[in-house]
């Protein structure tokens, strides 16, 4: 069906019930400044009129944007890109084979599909991408452990070939296949390094009638109407305060410390086709080493911010012992190692000597290096919008909820998001519908509210009960856990619904 015609009497028509008070003006203070590189023209006079604005290129705006553009139905529509920061040396990375970046996500099948779907897939460097077929979860106080693997799904009997429980992927591997699908497929006007200095209701001239719809006011006097704004700009979203939509939650007190790993030999210890993820939750939060091609590793470790900021002083043979102790280790002996300027390296040598390892089969390859300039930490926060939509208005991934990494939710549930909001669109479009209009935006917002706050509100619970060190709710918990390694039947069953929905349980 052709996309809609952006005649002026559709322009001038009403969009719908629009409280008096959204004459609101938001002044957009940026904290840096960019020169406005953008790909289209600067002329200052009429907004230029798109039906899809999308503010942020991170990999939710960008899914959206190609999941656009590669659907016959809303390949029509005028879209626009709005991204602060300069992409092209995006569109040309290619990093050296043995060089990581720090900033990993874990991509479920579910996710894997949609990216496949619309084309992107094909254009991430999957050479740099690596599956897994197993998880090893355990509780650091008790021990207490559970085995995720396809293989021992044995409800229908047989092991299903070829199941992978996720993909770990770079997070700049996936925008720059992302962008050099959009590029591919072409239609979407790109303005980047371009700094958003307002967002504001549009006037009326005797040509238009915008007064109802968002216009962003880009540095240079730009100014881009939208039919539809979407907010992928993170979770301190310029969007979502414009559509003066709430977010609630808290932060949890701790950071998450990542790095790139180097393994003994050629790690994993089951080669490329039968690596493994581990987690162990520790009192301070849970830490994890997710693989990545050849030897190397990936590590998100979420602890408090003491901690986090003694192990990015750390030099690089300190690190190590302590990643390689946070596996092996009792907490009592790493909280030790915590109060420790330096010398770690050779305590946890001499403790590991005198300490047995339990299940040293189901613990990681150890640590031998770390990759120079990938330590770093970022505040772990708890966020959800209390909607994701307003008139012409709608928010994906981290502008509508941000939580704990501990599930590897984050990116998945933006997938999500963007596989839902793009659906809601075809269908608008489809019928003839403005795709803008609250009533258009309803099913989205049906489709995804619910699902991500109890997915959300989950690990949530779980990162407070494995939080506890001591008292009867570490037995139960312990019980719990090991009850579910039991049954495989459950377990699969799991298994599936989290690759079905686009999560990890752990």
């Amino acid at each position: 069906m052709e996309a809609f015609m952006l005649s002026s009497r559709q322009l001038r028509r009403p969009a719908g019930n629009i409280c008096r008070s959204c004459s609101r003006r938001l002044k957009l203070r940026a904290t840096r400044s960019y020169s406005s590189t953008s790909t289209a023209s600067t002329s200052t006079s009429q907004p230029d009129i798109y039906d899809v604005v999308c503010v942020g290129g991170g990999p939710a705006g960008l899914s959206l944007l190609a999941a656009l553009k590669a659907n016959p139905t809303t390949a029509g529509l005028r879209v626009a890109l709005v991204e602060a920061q300069d992409l092209r040396k995006l569109r040309s990375w290619q990093p050296p084979p043995d060089r990581f970046s720090n900033r990993c996500s874990s991509l479920t099948p579910s996710s894997a599909k949609f990216l496949d779907r619309i084309g992107a897939w094909a254009h991430v460097d999957r050479a740099r991408v690596q599956p897994y077929h197993e998880m090893q979860v355990w509780d650091g106080v008790s021990d207490a452990r559970i085995e995720f693997d396809w293989a021992l799904d044995q409800d229908a009997g047989r092991a299903p070939a070829g199941r992978k429980i996720a993909y770990m992927i770079e997070n700049l591997n996936l925008t720059a296949g992302l962008l050099r699908r959009i590029d591919e497929l072409g239609g979407v006007t790109s303005f980047e390094g371009a700094k958003v200095e307002d967002i504001t209701f549009g006037g009326e001239t005797d040509a238009l009638d915008l007064r109802e719809w968002p216009v962003v006011q880009l540095a240079g006097g730009k100014q881009l109407a939208a039919r539809l704004l979407v907010g992928a700009d993170g979770a301190n979203s310029p969007v979502r305060t414009f559509a003066g939509i709430d977010s609630k939650g808290w932060d949890y007190e701790r950071h998450g410390v990542v790095a790139t790993l180097e393994l003994e030999g050629h790690g994993w210890g089951g080669g490329d086709d039968s690596k493994i993820a581990y987690q162990r939750f520790l009192p301070t939060g849970p830490v994890a080493m997710l693989p990545m091609p050849g030897n190397y590793s990936t590590l998100v470790w979420s602890t408090t911010p003491a901690n986090a900021a003694l192990l990015k002083s750390l030099p690089a043979k300190d690190l190590v012992a302590l990643v390689n102790a946070a596996f092996r280790l009792s907490p009592v002996d790493l909280q030790f190692m915590h109060t420790m300027s330096s010398g770690q390296e050779d305590e946890v040598s001499w403790r590991l000597q005198h300490t047995p390892v339990s299940a040293p089969q189901a613990t990681p390859q150890p640590v031998i290096g770390v990759q120079d300039g990938t330590v770093a930490s970022f505040p772990l926060k708890f966020r959800h919008a209390d909607t994701y939509i307003g008139e012409r208005v709608a928010l994906v991934g981290d502008a509508a909820h941000t939580t704990h990494p501990l599930a590897g939710q984050g990116l998945n549930q933006g997938q999500g998001d963007v596989e839902a909001l793009a659906g809601t669109i075809e269908y608008a479009v489809a019928h003839g519908q403005d795709l803008g209009a609250r009533m258009s935006l309803e099913p989205y917002l049906a489709r995804r509210y619910a699902a991500n706050h109890v997915l959300m509100g989950v690990v949530d619970k779980l990162h407070k009960l494995y939080s506890v060190e001591s008292g009867p709710l570490v037995p139960l918990r312990s019980l719990g856990l090991s009850a579910v390694n039991a049954l495989a039947p459950v377990k699969g069953f799991f298994m599936r619904q989290a690759a079905g929905s686009g999560g990890k349980l752990f």
